[in-house]
């Protein structure tokens, strides 16, 4: 029997990803539509000479960006590791008229065992928002367009009410079909603003709004985002957030922000190798 050379082993590699959500029917491979996974497992299969599928750390909705997806897949195939971002990459982009929006930003491999989704331990989202009387036609699949002008005092007092670990049904779409539990951990949430001159003499603010934690319910960011334009537009105020979300009733939080505006930022992941934990992003 022949032995295989090191190549031909089995290989878990993880991917990092960087996409622009518009052109997609979201991440999930659906048939007929034209989705991230969808995209990345032709590539690859083609790549590996075998068929490939990829697990992703988490599942994106159609007009959702991300800066830093990650999956991973294994297999035995002959494709070197380092090249394969040149490759999937050439690939991806080479329809011009629908390609392009999707990018590998890199690969390497891991240890057995190892799974995008289970082995995270965290990620990272951004919301971002666009305040202020005009949107610029290059913008408006990237921001939520708020007209209105909003307290930034009143969101930044509020944002802080999610931090620490609570159970957040009341930042789940209804509907969700979520067996387990609610409860989630928020490590960080933050707002930044930056005021931007328009060509007509107005002013504009980009508002970034960051969370990061151990998980997140469906449409969980996209709801707080949009509870945070509520609270910034008068209809709720911050003093009442820390009760809103220990409350767990979907009714008391504030609409759910589109999709446009939202960034899968970071994933984090432990390690083990050598018997040592290693903290990766």
């Amino acid at each position: 029997m022949r032995r295989k050379g090191r190549r031909e082993m089995e290989r878990n590699i993880l991917l990092t990803i960087e996409y622009d959500g518009t052109g997609f029917s979201g991440w999930q491979r659906q048939p007929g539509k034209r989705t991230v996974q969808g995209e990345l497992e032709r590539v690859l299969s083609v790549l590996c000479a075998c068929p490939v599928q990829i697990d992703g750390t988490g599942r994106t909705d159609a007009g959702v960006h991300a800066l830093g997806q990650c999956a991973s897949f294994s297999g035995e195939f002959a494709i070197p590791t380092e090249s394969l971002v040149k490759a999937a990459n050439d690939m991806l982009a080479e329809s011009r008229l629908r390609g392009g929006d999707v990018r590998v930003v890199s690969a390497r491999e891991v240890e057995p065992g190892f799974h995008a989704r289970f082995s995270a331990k965290g990620k990272k989202y951004v919301y971002r928002i666009r305040n202020g009387p005009q949107m610029p036609v290059f913008l408006r699949n990237y921001r939520y367009h708020v007209k209105t002008p909003l307290d930034l005092t009143a969101m930044e007092a509020a944002v802080r009410a999610f931090e620490g670990t609570h159970d957040f049904a009341g930042f789940m779409s209804a509907g969700s079909n979520l067996k387990g539990s609610t409860v989630r951990t928020i490590w960080e949430a933050s707002l930044k603003a930056e005021s931007k001159p328009e060509r007509d003499g107005t002013e504009s603010r980009e508002i970034a709004i960051s969370v990061s934690g151990d998980g997140f319910l469906y449409n969980m960011v996209r709801i707080i985002a949009g509870t945070l334009v509520d609270v910034g537009s008068g209809k709720i105020f911050p003093e009442e957030m820390p009760e809103i979300v220990e409350s767990k009733d979907r009714g008391r939080a504030g609409h759910t922000a589109p999709p446009q505006g939202l960034y899968m930022a970071e994933v984090y992941f432990q390690e083990k190798s050598d018997g040592r934990e290693r903290q990766y992003r």
